[in-house]
């Protein structure tokens, strides 16, 4: 199979680069990873995958709005991730090929009436939550494969930092869907970092951006993993990471993780796991952040529980063998 990846967002490109590769795949990623041994976003390290040079030279003549004939030419499967307009805008190109949108969780209900456009079009949908069902307008999905993390890579955690954290971009200057104000309010006072680029403005509280090696170190290290959420999104890959480093977690309520700009779209689906696996504590209001906070910094044998519990939760729902299993079969391999 030759795969043309089109993406726009890095760490999700590296986590499914890596499977399509440890499948037999010949891909080229228009993307961070065009030049897998060299990149421009050094939030992962580099990639062991074929390099088309002939093809990454040419990216910045044809961006994916407008794709360079040969590329399309070459492969035979095609992914979109998340921005149906590439496809839209490469249509006529695209005709005779097998071309895939992988959600990524921020569609809303605009996003599925051209969804469903595309598959009037022929354009597969491979889903990434149940919880889109909830959107109002749900088009389609072909499947549902989550996204996915290696369990070998994150943990074992050791909580020996007594302090909380979560990990962000632009923390600050998104909260409008990323909630840093209720982080900030429900952990002030409590030893608390945020990681992550472009949160320069958080003061002492900013951790820094540490690399690959060094996330995983942080994430094993700290006592808590505080979860805000992105809007609409279901999950996010932090959430799997910092679930599958064992780390205890709390996170935001139903109420609070669900945006009220989107009414009617409960896509929101971080509180339910944390219960149904009894693998963290949720809160609809600062005044029950703060308490399941203080008691997870109190309570050694709760902590403990809840790592173990969460880490189990992460492997059952996205380790990276059963997600390679299930995009083998979907693609056919």
């Amino acid at each position: 199979m030759k795969l043309l990846y089109l993406s726009c967002h890095s760490i999700l490109e590296y986590d499914e680069l890596r499977i399509f590769k440890e499948l037999g795949i010949d891909v080229f990623s228009h993307g961070a990873y065009q030049n897998p041994q060299h990149l421009d976003d050094m939030k992962r390290p580099s990639l062991d995958i074929p390099y088309h040079k002939e093809f990454s030279d040419t990216t910045l003549l044809y961006p994916k709005e407008n794709l360079d004939p040969e590329l399309v030419k070459w492969a035979d499967t095609v992914i979109v991730m998340h921005v149906y307009d590439w496809i839209w805008k490469n249509l006529k190109k695209l005709k005779g090929k097998r071309v895939i949108l992988r959600t990524i969780g921020q569609n809303i209900t605009n996003d599925e009436g051209i969804i469903r456009q595309l598959v009037r079009e022929g354009i597969e949908i491979v889903r990434y939550s149940q919880r889109e069902r909830t959107i109002p307008g749900f088009a389609d999905q072909n499947t549902l494969i989550r996204f996915s993390k290696d369990k070998n890579e994150f943990g074992p955690w050791t909580g020996k930092k007594m302090n909380v954290i979560t990990v962000a971009q632009s923390f600050k200057q998104r909260d409008f869907s990323c909630n840093y104000r209720v982080f900030d309010k429900a952990t002030e006072g409590f030893p608390r970092k945020v990681y992550g680029p472009h949160n320069e403005d958080l003061g002492n509280v900013y951790g820094g951006c540490p690399d690959y090696e060094n996330l995983r170190k942080t994430l094993r290290d700290s006592l808590i993993y505080f979860y805000t959420g992105t809007y609409p999104a279901s999950y996010t890959l932090n959430f799997i990471e910092a679930a599958m480093s064992g780390l205890p977690m709390v996170a935001l309520g139903d109420l609070l993780g669900n945006s009220p700009n989107f009414p009617g779209q409960q896509t929101y689906e971080v509180a339910d796991l944390l219960k149904r696996y009894e693998a963290g504590l949720t809160g609809d209001t600062i005044q029950e952040l703060r308490k399941n906070i203080k008691l997870l910094f109190e309570n050694a044998d709760l902590r403990k529980k809840l790592s173990k519990n969460i880490r189990e939760m992460a492997i059952s729902l996205y380790d990276k063998e059963m997600i390679k299993a299930q995009w083998k079969k979907y693609l056919k391999i």
